[in-house]
């Protein structure tokens, strides 16, 4: 547990922290976040329920930590692809191989960041939206840009944004390890199909 959980979250300190994120995403995702008691987390990931008090004040706060994490990753993956290239083409290329690649890789940890948002307190929710308006508005930002420039002749650049990042997110809800495609193929296949869809030539 403790490599896959330090490979998901590298800057969590302590490691103590990390199995309780890493079982707590198992835990959320088999039983949902309302199911799930902390007292399943804890043992989950071989501690006694106080153990888990010592780093999270509550469940929500917990799955606070593994949502917002999970949004920033996602964020940072977009804003790197922003960063290597400026033709829209090859932005919506990158941008889908790399989004979708992530939440066939991280398919757990995405059904519970993409999938358990309206379980957050309210004020939890609210930095997590932000980060979310955030990446749809560099995804909105590169279909305007190839509308704008020819490549693409997609009519409406909001829609089409929510249809790339939704067809991306939804591989979390489906993807396993007996899929027969791997995350990188998988993410080839889609940035086709989003390309052909936004009208690129």
């Amino acid at each position: 547990m403790s490599t896959l959980s330090a490979d998901l979250w590298p800057d969590v300190q302590p490691e103590t922290a990390r199995r309780l994120m890493l079982a707590g995403v198992e835990s959320f995702a088999e039983r949902g976040y309302h199911a799930t008691t902390t007292r399943d987390i804890a043992g989950a990931a071989g501690m006694s329920p106080a153990a888990l008090y010592v780093h999270f004040p509550s469940k929500a706060a917990l799955l606070f930590e593994i949502s917002r994490n999970g949004h920033e990753q996602t964020l940072a993956l977009v804003e790197n692809v922003l960063a290597h290239t400026s033709d829209p083409v090859e932005r919506m290329r990158s941008l889908v191989q790399d989004f979708v690649a992530w939440h066939a890789r991280r398919h757990m940890v995405a059904r519970v960041v993409q999938y358990e948002l309206n379980a957050l307190p309210e004020q939890e929710y609210k930095v997590v939206s932000q980060l979310r308006r955030r990446i749809e508005q560099l995804v909105r930002e590169v279909i305007e840009q190839g509308i704008g420039s020819g490549a693409f002749t997609a009519s409406d650049a909001g829609i089409a944004g929510i249809a790339v990042l939704s067809l991306g997110v939804d591989v979390a809800r489906w993807y396993s390890e007996r899929t027969k495609q791997t995350p990188q193929e998988l993410g080839k296949e889609y940035s086709e199909l989003v390309l052909r869809m936004l009208g690129a030539g």
